[in-house]
């Protein structure tokens, strides 16, 4: 048996922990010292990376935190209003560091001291993007020498980075203790393939192949997101992601918003905006949030305010709409069956032209009649993705 000895546990009190194997590790640290969240993050993370690559056939990357993927991409080309949404002006992205720009980019507020996960070699180019994130973990299959080296020194040398095979399968049965006693179920080996999107539902049934690979992202994303789960694609990367609500319709709204967020940042507005000199790109972030968000108090105003070099004048509510109306062909995943016609009713209002649900549920007919209604394309993967 192999083990490694991690840092702590869930928290810094739980001390004794570490990681064990009953054959070799398929992994090992490369620099820093794991805790025990870091390691559940790169776990589920690189399993993600590696089936979208194997899945879609492009180079893959995620941004993780606490179990969940804050973001998800496969390499696609950026525009020019990404480019400046994602902070990546004037810096050459190989294909993998493009798709760790779109997945981080999905959402920055939440990536922020993230778990990065990629399904290839990592270059000298995404080292030198990952050099100005706040970043607490990379997992990959492999390290360039020169893209090693300027990752060793991130966070005065403590940056945890972890070296893990892309070639290993474990056994088919996995266990969880739990309360002191042992769980055990098969993994979910299910496979995500076009395969899934044949069953359709609606009056429209065509799927433009863009759209069959973002709704595959987004499934493999929901593969390895803590459930209740909802994840919004476009482009290949992830757009928001509602993880571990009690209620469907709560994840809708939840990875509705971050949609919403993700539109708006590439508003001129937002792209037109300047900041004082010496501010983080952290501080950045937080500014163009509290600028969208009205329910700042007055105090966290004031502070993010005090980043501005010029405070822009706020979108008006009917000139947020007008530019959220520009927001279309977006495709919409659920990790189960959608209860109620209302997740249909929020998802239309963020630009969602495509849908894969499990099926089966006792109000199909009012799910298909309001996808109907929106002239949407509705698949039934006839599969449920918990993770838990």
């Amino acid at each position: 048996m192999e083990s490694v000895d991690l840092r702590y546990g869930m928290n810094p009190h739980q001390g004794k922990a570490k990681l064990c194997s009953s054959g070799e590790l398929p992994l090992r640290i490369v620099n820093g010292e794991s805790s025990y969240i870091n390691l559940l993050d790169a776990l589920n993370a690189f399993q993600l990376v590696r089936e979208l690559r194997r899945s879609i056939g492009q180079p893959a990357a995620a941004s993780f935190k606490h179990v969940s993927p804050a973001g998800a991409a496969v390499y696609s080309p950026l525009d020019d209003s990404l480019v400046r949404s994602y902070f990546v002006e004037g810096l050459e992205l190989s294909p993998l560091a493009t798709a760790y720009a779109r997945a981080r980019g999905a959402d920055r507020m939440s990536s922020f001291g993230d778990c990065a996960a990629f399904s290839d070699r990592v270059d000298l180019t995404v080292a030198n993007l990952l050099k100005k994130e706040v970043s607490d973990v990379i997992v990959a299959p492999g390290y360039d020498a020169d893209a090693l080296k300027l990752l060793k020194e991130k966070k005065n040398g403590s940056y945890l980075i972890i070296e893990i095979d892309a070639d290993y399968f474990p056994d088919p049965i996995e266990r969880r203790s739990v309360f002191g006693l042992t769980l055990e179920q098969e993994r979910n080996d299910a496979v995500i393939s076009e395969e899934v999107l044949k069953n359709i539902a609606t009056t429209q049934r065509v799927i433009p192949l863009g759209s069959k690979r973002d709704l595959l992202l987004a499934m493999i994303t929901l593969k390895y997101t803590q459930s209740n789960s909802i994840c919004f694609a476009l482009d290949g990367q992830t757009i928001g992601i509602g993880a571990g609500q009690q209620s469907r319709i709560h994840c809708t709204r939840l990875a509705a918003g971050k949609t919403d967020n993700w539109w708006l940042r590439q508003h001129p507005a937002v792209q037109q905006m300047h900041f004082r000199a010496g501010i983080s790109r952290t501080e950045i972030n937080n500014a163009i949030d509290g600028w969208m968000n009205e329910d700042y108090t007055s105090a966290e105003e004031q502070q993010w305010r005090r980043h501005f070099h010029s405070v822009p004048e706020r979108l008006a509510r009917v000139e947020k709409q007008q530019w959220l109306a520009g927001l279309k062909e977006v495709s919409y995943a659920s990790d189960a069956f959608l209860p109620f016609r209302d997740n249909i009713d929020r998802a239309a209002q963020s630009g969602v032209k495509y849908v894969v649900q499990t099926g089966s549920s006792t109000r199909d007919e009012q799910v298909i009649e309001a996808a109907n209604e929106y002239g949407m394309v509705m698949a039934y993967s006839g599969i449920r993705l918990f993770h838990h």
